[in-house]
């Protein structure tokens, strides 16, 4: 068996010691998300934390994937950090990043000073569980941040919103729209998104009527394939909900059942889903076990896209995936 590889590292890459430096405060710790309008705003995170101001936040900043979000919907941040620069994150294809300063390229890394600097009103972020019914552990930071130190060092930068990257990807969506709304946007900026977001999934449903099996994986030369538990990921719990079959790889350990090269042909689907942050298909097809694969003989060895949790970018990959089944066949 292969060492286990945690969700937080798979996610983030490599952890890496955070900023120092003097802070310029600006508001108090804590995360938060809900409310309006052109006074007062208060927001309920999901770690249980209100943040409360005297103003809407105009200026936000934050963790490159829950930014990428809020820019889907018309709010363009002023800082970001991140496991990657903005220019080689998939998320921000076709946007003009110029103006937005990256304070953080690397998982962990934060120069808290450049943060301070962009005067943010609100910092956000998510919040990962550490086991399948989705409980957050307030002893470990928030996602992105190194440690509890870096954490509230950032938190007197700004407060931090965080939202749980917990249940189907549906609630999170959700979740991410309430933020998005408090924050100014309408139902107007939103309908056209939710629309092609709703055609994507019912695209998707009709796919997986076919009754493909599929599963996804992040693979490495020296430690062997990593596969991904559906019911712990909220992307892939919400395409077993519209139907998809994906069948439980086993094993105790969260999110991840961890296998060797030699043994990745117990595990046989129609379908294999590389990610796009460990080996890719062609990488992995030169690994001769995983060559004896069905899905792997049949060719049907496809992206698994991390992408923001919003109506814009969840469709977009909903729909490369319905593409991608609705020319794969049962193999297995």
């Amino acid at each position: 068996m292969v060492r286990s590889l945690s969700r937080r590292a798979f996610l983030g890459g490599s952890l890496a010691l955070g900023a120092t430096g003097l802070l310029a405060a600006c508001g108090g710790g804590a995360s938060s998300g809900q409310g309006g309008g052109s006074g007062a705003w208060s927001f309920k995170d999901d770690t249980g934390n209100t943040v409360n101001l005297d103003r809407r936040p105009t200026r936000i900043a934050g963790l490159n994937d829950t930014i990428a979000s809020l820019w889907n919907y018309g709010i363009v941040p002023v800082a970001s950090f991140g496991a990657t620069a903005l220019a080689d994150d998939v998320n921000f294809e076709g946007k003009d990043t110029s103006k937005v300063t990256e304070v953080g390229n690397t998982y962990g890394q934060i120069d808290v000073e450049a943060l301070a600097a962009q005067r943010p009103d609100v910092i956000v972020t998510h919040a990962y569980p550490v086991d399948t019914s989705g409980k957050l552990d307030p002893a470990k930071p928030l996602y992105g941040f190194n440690d509890l130190e870096q954490q509230k060092l950032v938190g007197e930068v700004a407060p931090i919103v965080a939202i749980a990257m917990a249940g189907p990807a549906t609630k999170v969506i959700e979740r991410t729209v309430e933020l998005a709304t408090s924050l100014g946007v309408t139902e107007e900026t939103l309908a056209e998104p939710r629309r092609k977001y709703e055609a994507a999934r019912e695209r998707l449903r009709k796919a997986a009527g076919s009754g493909l099996s599929v599963m996804a994986v992040a693979a490495y030369p020296s430690e062997g394939v990593h596969i991904a538990k559906a019911k712990d990921d909220p992307a892939l719990r919400s395409y077993v909900d519209l139907g998809l079959s994906y069948p439980d790889p086993g094993g105790s350990d969260y999110y991840w059942r961890s296998v060797s090269w030699e043994n990745i042909t117990d595990y046989r689907t129609d379908v294999v889903l590389y990610s796009l942050r460990a080996m890719d298909g062609e990488a992995m097809l030169d690994q001769p076990t995983f060559a004896q694969l069905p899905a792997a003989k049949a060719g049907q060895v496809y992206p698994w896209e991390f992408s923001s949790m919003d109506y814009v970018a969840q469709a977009r990959t909903i729909d490369n995936l319905a593409a991608n089944l609705e020319k794969a066949r049962k193999v297995s």
